[in-house]
């Protein structure tokens, strides 16, 4: 492992709040050079010299090949050399049945938590193979490994995260081009306030979900803050050689190693007891 095998800049998406921003503050304070983006371009926090933050829609064609021209360009008129990192941190969440939620809900949340990631790395792929080594990090979620009752379509897209950066992980080694997903759990960020809701009155899984998603509410108000997220976003990006993903928290990582151990029948059971409590 070399000290910055990526080099000094970084792209970060969703940076304006929660774990994005986390990132952005972490990083410039470890001496990187930081391009935050976001749909607002704005931080409700002083932000240092070393980041720059700016409008950026990833659901946008335009706006996401426009956007990223411009930082590529920047960032190698003021240091020489274009993005070596891009850390992928825009998303939101649904809480509902998968049989409530409307279709235009679920291909929303698509075109942002996942054709969004598509988007931004289809233009920096190009970029990043002809500047060399270089390195797509992209914001999972323990619900790409385990669905989450009540959040089956936000679980679908964490899902289809996780197959695209294994496959882009054989398909760009041979150019320099390294990719890794950061698993997160509960983690107390504005994420669980913008959650839209898709529980329907007289929907015959209303109490249940409305009891489920309490529950998933108060573990993420209770969870760890997002600069852990943060630091383990780091600790990949610092390695030459990052694993496919890293589970953040011992609970969570001894999460996943009894998903892969135990009958699927039995893992069910489990999470039911986990997501889906019981009325009192």
């Amino acid at each position: 492992m070399t000290a910055r095998p990526y080099g000094n800049n970084v792209l970060i998406t969703g940076a304006s709040s929660g774990i994005g921003l986390a990132c952005l503050l972490l990083f410039c304070e470890r001496g990187f050079r930081v391009w935050g983006v976001s749909r607002s371009g704005t931080s409700a926090v002083s932000l240092p010299d070393a980041a720059r933050l700016s409008v950026l829609d990833v659901t946008d064609e335009q706006s996401v090949e426009t956007g990223i021209r411009r930082i590529w360009d920047e960032a190698e008129r003021e240091t020489g050399t274009g993005i070596g990192t891009v850390i992928h941190c825009a998303g939101f969440g649904i809480g509902g049945a998968a049989e409530d939620t409307p279709i235009a809900d679920v291909a929303s949340q698509f075109d942002t938590n996942y054709f969004g990631v598509l988007r931004v790395d289809r233009v920096l792929l190009p970029l990043m193979r002809e500047r060399g080594d270089s390195l797509v990090i992209v914001l999972g979620s323990i619900a790409g490994r385990i669905s989450i009752p009540f959040q089956s379509h936000y679980s679908a897209t964490k899902f289809a995260v996780e197959a695209y950066i294994e496959a882009l992980r054989m398909e760009g080694k041979h150019f320099g081009i390294r990719a890794a997903i950061i698993e997160a759990g509960d983690t107390k960020t504005e994420f669980t306030a913008r959650r839209r809701m898709a529980i329907p009155e007289g929907s015959v899984y209303r109490a249940q979900a409305v009891r489920s998603v309490a529950r998933m509410e108060k573990d993420e108000r209770n969870g760890y803050l997002p600069e852990r997220v943060a630091r383990a976003v780091l600790h990949v990006a610092l390695k030459r050689n990052p694993p496919v993903r890293q589970a953040v928290g011992f609970s969570y990582t001894l999460l996943m190693f009894l998903k892969r151990i135990l009958p699927d029948r039995l893992a069910e059971q489990v999470l039911s007891s986990m997501y889906l409590p019981k009325e009192r």
